[in-house]
């Protein structure tokens, strides 16, 4: 009988998940006719209530500082560039075929984990590189689909939230949820404050209405993620992240007339078992 606490995980792994998804969906609402910088401003600046009372309401108290400053740069760095590649791939994409890419990020974390951490890389985990790399290959199908700026962005966004995740691992729980969370949100606004002059056009209430629903999902799921991972080990929550193509199908046919081919339907089922693969073997010795 699994453990109360990673059925626990599990929920909340794939709350966090449909949360995120409901966050793609309103990027893309927005995605067509306002400036990636503009939607990353407008929903983090209606992301910072939700900070401060979270804040507030810490039991853990103290102070705001970094207990590592450097590395926590370099994380917010990351987070912004992430956040900007993520907009751009979601807004020009179809969501099943920016998720399918964005699946690669196990793969990232393998690579970087190897590189950074000294992780080894087994035989099983190899073999699984190269076939999530091949899956990409037949999702994207390049001999038939045009390439465009989107699918770069979403192939950035998924290393960059590798190096995120691996720096995390690396920083270990020395830090607060409310620091982790706070300082790539004012780099954010700050990034996008200095673009969004030469960029910004009027947004009438429905499409603030739709950013305030984007800024109140991106911040709920970081929550449930954080707390899923100190309930549950990583591989019960980590193929929760596989969920959001169920939904990205579905949401794609529904609200934005997207099909899905046979062939992506393929790559992808290779990429998911990829990393499956490389997450389960994440627990066991190399």
């Amino acid at each position: 009988m699994p453990h109360p606490s990673n059925l626990k995980g599990a929920g909340l792994g794939l709350l966090a998940m449909g949360l995120f998804v409901v966050t793609d969906i309103s990027v893309k609402f927005l995605g067509g006719g306002y400036d990636p910088f503009q939607i990353i401003f407008f929903a983090g600046l209606l992301t910072v209530p939700l900070v401060a009372g979270h804040v507030m309401a810490d039991p853990v108290g103290g102070p705001l500082r970094p207990e590592r400053p450097r590395l926590m740069a370099l994380r917010a760095v990351i987070v912004v560039l992430n956040s900007i590649a993520g907009t751009y791939a979601f807004a020009s994409l179809p969501l099943a075929e920016a998720y399918a890419i964005f699946f690669t990020m196990p793969i990232f974390i393998t690579l970087l984990s190897a590189l950074v951490l000294r992780e080894p890389i087994d035989l099983a985990r190899g073999v699984a590189v190269l076939a999530g790399l091949a899956g990409v290959i037949v999702a994207l199908d390049p001999g038939q689909a045009t390439l465009q700026w989107g699918h770069a962005a979403a192939l950035v966004g998924a290393m960059l939230g590798a190096a995120n995740y691996v720096i995390i691992r690396a920083s270990g729980a020395t830090e607060r949820t409310a620091v982790m969370i706070l300082y790539p949100l004012m780099l954010q606004l700050f990034v996008a404050a200095l673009v969004l002059p030469f960029v910004y056009r009027p947004m009438p209430m429905a499409d603030l209405a739709v950013t305030a629903v984007m800024a109140a999902t991106t911040f709920l799921g970081y929550l449930a993620i954080i707390a899923a991972y100190r309930r549950a080990p990583g591989i019960v929550v980590a193929p929760m992240q596989y969920s959001q193509i169920i939904w990205g199908a579905i949401f794609g046919a529904l609200l934005f007339d997207e099909g899905m081919s046979l062939q992506a339907m393929i790559g992808t089922a290779m990429i998911i078992l990829a990393g499956l693969v490389i997450v389960a073997r994440q627990q066991k010795p190399a």
